[in-house]
């Protein structure tokens, strides 16, 4: 009951050029209990409306007249005040590399067209978990004391892990933007926990789970791998790597503070 009074308080831009699919959508949400809604139909529209309108989750369809989600959220990202816009994007785009460009830049969620309303009513509570901060406890760590390493090739993609960890109460981490630079880190100070991407140049999230599990000074940091790879192989062999707990991209807060209780406690 508590989620459904929350939901029904969020404010939602949608940015969708397609008048059917804005009814369609519109429904959607209103069958959700969200009454906030304002629409747009281009990028520089929706641009210009974020400058005076801060709306708790931006949703968006894949291509407008003068962009694209990608393009949008680009700007979105490197504009100050509404750099860490919450956005989601509705497509029915299968592209994978293309897809996961956008999980980089950090898409809270995406939704195929038609989606159901558990995928989105799913969508809505992670943008509650982002804004309602909301500390996690752990029994054995004070959260706000907590050293993580956070270790992202893609500065949005860190922004938003960061975000998110903030929202739990977890102060600033330390950035890295691949195993290297990893490395470096935890040979000059101390971490509780390592947060790290599976795909990145120079040394990637597997092969500093093993550099990390083989040293006598560090072997003992709990790992959680964010991944978008959906193969079951893929996954196993990260697994077998030596991380704790793995976290599908999105970098869903429900999802994290489950794997924070299971890795930390």
């Amino acid at each position: 009951m508590k989620d459904l009074t929350a939901i029904a308080n969020l404010s939602i831009l949608l940015v969708e050029p397609s008048d059917v699919q804005q009814k369609l959508i519109i429904k959607s949400l209103t069958q959700c209990g969200v009454t906030q809604i304002e629409t747009a139909t281009s990028q520089a529209q929706t641009l210009t409306m974020l400058e005076n309108y801060q709306p708790d989750l931006v949703i968006s369809s894949m291509y407008f007249s003068d962009g694209s989600a990608d393009s949008l959220l680009q700007k979105i990202r490197v504009t100050p005040g509404i750099e860490h816009q919450a956005f989601m994007l509705v497509s029915t785009e299968r592209n994978k590399t293309y897809l996961e460009q956008l999980r980089q830049s950090g898409v809270l969620a995406i939704l195929p067209k038609p989606f159901s309303a558990e995928a989105i009513t799913r969508a809505l509570k992670a943008t509650l978990d982002i804004i309602t901060e909301e500390e996690v406890e752990l029994e054995h760590f004070d959260v706000t004391l907590l050293r993580v390493l956070v270790v992202d090739d893609s500065r949005f993609a860190r922004k938003h892990i960061i975000r998110v960890l903030a929202g739990m109460g977890i102060p600033a981490p330390v950035e890295a933007e691949n195993g290297k630079q990893a490395i470096d880190h935890l040979n000059s100070q101390s971490f509780d926990l390592i947060v790290t991407d599976y795909n990145m140049p120079e040394m990637d999230g597997k092969e500093l789970t093993e550099t990390v599990r083989s040293s006598n000074a560090y072997s003992h940091i709990p790992i959680l791998m964010v991944s978008s790879e959906a193969n079951d192989t893929h996954l196993a062999n990260i697994a077998q790597a030596g991380v704790d707990a793995i976290c599908d991209k999105p970098f869903e807060p429900a999802t994290v503070r489950e794997l924070l209780f299971k890795i930390m406690s």
